[in-house]
């Protein structure tokens, strides 16, 4: 069981690639959405909920069972940039302009971290590992959301 977390929570390996692991990971949620773009947009919206609930608990769960070997935030768990990134796609128009401004919108928001994403770091255990990016991911997808409005009328 402890190779399935380190699969998942590593982001199928993409998270031990060196430099920017996190923005790997984000990378690898982008292309996994990519094959959604021909179905049906209530089927894209309840894969990407299935993904990001299932990677979300597997991500929190992986980065308490490893707590003793990884430190506290490891850069190889890159599942929750991967839930990030698919958070910020949900319900909308899967195209490659929003997969593409949605990665840098949500890399963005990961990395700077404004507007409370950094306190979200600090809730205990593997959740905080998830959280930050889970509202990083919310804020992207709200930026994008308008720019669809904005592009669209």
């Amino acid at each position: 069981m402890k190779d399935f977390y380190k699969l998942i929570a590593s982001g199928f390996g993409s998270g031990w690639l060196p430099l920017a692991p996190g923005t790997w990971g984000a990378a690898v949620a982008a292309v996994m959405v990519i094959p959604l773009m021909q179905l049906e947009p209530s089927v894209t919206r309840l894969i990407l909920t299935v993904l990001i609930v299932v990677f979300s608990l597997i991500c929190a769960k992986a980065v308490d069972v490893f707590a003793g070997e990884w430190e506290e935030d490891p850069r190889h768990v890159v599942a929750d940039e991967m839930v990030g990134m698919w958070l910020t796609l949900v319900g909308l128009p899967l195209n490659l302009l929003n997969i593409g401004l949605g990665f840098l919108l949500f890399r963005f928001f990961d990395i700077a971290k404004p507007l409370g994403i950094r306190r979200m770091e600090a809730i205990p255990g593997g959740w905080g590992v998830v959280l930050d990016d889970v509202l990083a991911g919310v804020y992207a997808n709200i930026l994008l959301q308008v720019l669809n409005l904005i592009i669209t009328t």
